[in-house]
């Protein structure tokens, strides 16, 4: 057994063959020069003197390097998650290291390497950088260690960490980039704009004196008449309303984007625009559906809420059926009895599939506030910008803008019957969603 496992972590460098490679030319030579014949003889002795020597070293003792992959609890999707590979070198001389890391098969990477040398008896760390596009579990093969002496002829395998996992959650990364953001007053600089807001809501904060530009509506006159100056009622923000997001897990939803499906895009929207609205003191459920009901969160505004919609949005699991808005209209009807801000994510190639969904869409409408984000199909970009030169390209470029114009003609048609619209970039769904969900709030809709 220990004959095997030697013989399983031996591995040869490249060195050896050119040093092979080598004597093979000068026996060769010798056929001609007779002298050379003995030089050969000790060259390759001296070859296997080395060989045997660096093996001693390399192979003396059991643990002369230990390696560990330091893996995050989870990983955000869609981001750059960093891994750590510790290596202690316990040989009394300064090793080189190659490191081939079997990462999950989601990633398709089979070119991982990264060699460089570690001085004697220390520690040293190696970080790299993996980006999922995928939720779900992903396992971790071996971390193969490949170690080579001063002498450099051969190498020692040392394979540790086999079969971590780690799952993929929707992007907590960009959650936590927009909430603090949020709090730092600063979304401007993501796109969010400021509303003016138009007059007020009915929760009452305090009574203050009259400043003008204040609404002469909330002139408190009791107030008034007790200090002989103007007060004014001051209100505040109404908290703790109800907010569902609807996610369209059907397969319209399938089409990918810079390898994130509109499904995921909706996803992380929803998670971090969920942790802002809380943080709002609002109440936030969410519900998916695709040809029946998948998920159904009632609102809620306790802390731990964000762990449960987390959960759920990890679970999401569609086989990309046909979506079913009528079953959708009466889970809403009947679960979902308070006014609400409903923001559904689905998605509208057609005229014609928004056609088939409209009555559902105005009857939701009636009693909540409709919010309804779809996509703009950004690989098309190139085709609208891009002068066509010769009549195939003119028929593309033609497609492209029928296709363009298609998508602002449904969201006409949406606001039409007063429902709100997002049409948006994938990549751009989080930034408008906050700032529609803040331009609501201002406006006091709900």
């Amino acid at each position: 057994m220990a004959l095997i496992r030697f013989i399983k972590s031996l591995f040869v460098r490249n060195r050896i063959f050119y040093a092979i490679t080598f004597l093979g030319i000068i026996y060769l030579i010798s056929n001609w020069y007779h002298g050379l014949f003995p030089i050969a003889n000790l060259l390759c002795l001296g070859l296997a003197v080395v060989f045997f020597v660096d093996c001693l070293v390399l192979f003396r003792g059991s643990e002369q390097l230990k390696a560990q992959r330091l893996l995050p609890e989870k990983f955000s999707n869609s981001d750059l998650n960093e891994l750590i590979v510790k290596i202690q070198n316990k040989y009394p001389f300064e090793i080189t290291v190659t490191i081939i890391d079997e990462i999950p098969i989601q990633f398709q990477k089979r070119d991982f390497k990264k060699t460089f040398p570690i001085p004697a008896k220390s520690i040293q760390e190696y970080a790299y950088n993996l980006r999922p596009v995928e939720r779900g579990e992903y396992i971790f093969g071996h971390l193969n260690i490949y170690v080579s002496s001063p002498i450099g002829i051969v190498k020692r395998r040392y394979r540790f960490e086999k079969d971590q996992m780690v799952k993929v959650y929707p992007s907590f990364i960009q959650m936590k980039k927009y909430a603090f953001l949020a709090l730092d007053n600063r979304l401007t600089l993501y796109g969010m704009k400021k509303i003016r807001r138009i007059g007020h809501t009915m929760e009452f904060e305090q009574i203050k004196d009259y400043v003008i530009g204040d609404d002469v509506r909330t002139i408190n006159w009791k107030a008034t008449a007790k200090r002989a100056s103007l007060m004014v009622n001051q209100f505040q923000d109404e908290k703790a309303q109800p907010i569902y997001t609807i996610i369209d897990a059907s397969r319209t939803m399938k089409m990918p984007f810079n390898g994130l499906t509109l499904l995921d895009y909706a996803i992380n929207s929803t998670l971090a625009f969920s942790n802002i609205a809380l943080k709002k003191k609002d109440k936030v459920g969410l519900l998916t559906f695709a040809e029946t009901i998948k998920n159904h969160v009632p609102a809620s505004s306790k802390k731990t809420h964000l762990d449960t919609i987390l959960e759920v949005l990890y679970n999401i699991n569609t086989k990309f059926l046909d979506n079913d808005f009528g079953t959708l209209y009466t889970q809403i009807k009947r679960k979902v009895t308070q006014r609400s801000l409903l923001l559904l994510y689905t998605n509208f190639e057609h005229i014609s599939a928004l056609e088939r969904q409209l009555i559902y869409l105005k009857a939701l409408s009636r009693k909540h506030v409709l919010v309804v984000i779809f996509f703009q199909n950004t690989e098309l970009d190139a085709l609208l910008t891009t002068h066509a030169e010769n009549l195939e390209e003119v028929y593309h470029k033609t497609i492209a803008q029928k296709a363009d114009y298609d998508k602002k003609v449904m969201a006409k048609t949406l606001a039409k019957y007063g429902i709100q619209t997002i049409l948006t970039k994938p990549e751009d769904l989080t930034v408008n969603t906050i700032n529609k969900y803040l331009e609501i709030k201002a406006k006091g809709l709900i």
